[in-house]
């Protein structure tokens, strides 16, 4: 009987191993993948996830698929993803992480899908913008910006905003800046392609997208630190000054 009741206990602690497994299993897979990681800020950073809870951000955080990024009135936010890419966020941003997929390994996997809900960013480019420029997709309110391997500067400005008193009235729409390569815009309106040094325009998604002779007042000034990580040591045409980080969340 000895032997048989130990063999019995082996055999359930064995099950409750396979079940502990099968649960963790089961975890990683309901896990998001990471995307990038927070490297600088100057404020308050908040991440909503995809299953509705919320959560306060700080360097070296990670963010992951599905997560929607809030800067608060006077946050400058620096994200750097999995293939080095970067996205700034300008203060009361939100942007929406759909779905960034990045293998050295697999070029097929390659995904990059954002939103930007509201306010403003810049986009340097990573391995996936230099190797599968066609799988980058920024989508906004007035139409989706497509690159060509690309630094650039892209604002929404809602109906009835209050912009900063340093920066010019401007008509609601989406406004770009094209520092290095080429971005294209497409909407219902048609699809127009912005070259380095060029500005774009367009009202909404009706309205087909048009180059700017000039800077129609687009600004966008992070403290100094963020400018070093920015390729090639460009920044943006026409900026002020840049002001003093405010605070910076650890």
């Amino acid at each position: 009987m000895m032997p048989l009741q130990k063999c019995t206990a082996t055999k359930l602690a064995g099950h409750g191993l396979v079940l502990a497994l099968l649960w963790l299993s089961a975890a990683l897979a309901l896990a998001a993948p990471v995307a990038g990681t927070v490297i600088q800020l100057s404020g308050p950073l908040m991440a909503r996830k995809a299953d509705g809870t919320a959560k306060v951000l700080s360097i070296k955080s990670e963010v992951e698929n599905g997560d929607t990024l809030v800067t608060q009135k006077n946050t400058y936010a620096l994200v750097r993803f999995i293939d080095n890419s970067e996205i700034t966020l300008r203060p009361d941003s939100t942007l929406t992480i759909e779905n960034f997929s990045f293998d050295s390994g697999r070029q097929e996997a390659d995904r990059a899908q954002f939103n930007l809900v509201k306010g403003g960013l810049r986009s340097v480019s990573g391995l996936l913008g230099k190797r599968s420029k066609e799988k980058f997709e920024l989508k906004t309110p007035a139409a989706t910006i497509g690159i060509r391997g690309t630094l650039f500067v892209a604002e929404m400005v809602p109906p009835g905003a209050r912009l900063p008193a340093a920066e010019t009235a401007r008509a609601p729409g989406l406004y770009v800046q094209v520092l290095d390569g080429m971005i294209h815009l497409n909407n219902g309106g048609g699809n127009l392609s912005f070259n380095a040094g060029q500005f774009g325009f367009t009202p909404g998604t009706a309205m087909p997208p048009v180059i700017l002779p000039q800077n129609p007042g687009m600004q966008f000034n992070p403290p100094p630190i963020f400018n070093t990580t920015v390729q090639g040591g460009k920044s943006t045409a026409n900026s002020q000054p840049p002001r003093a980080v405010d605070c910076e969340v650890r």
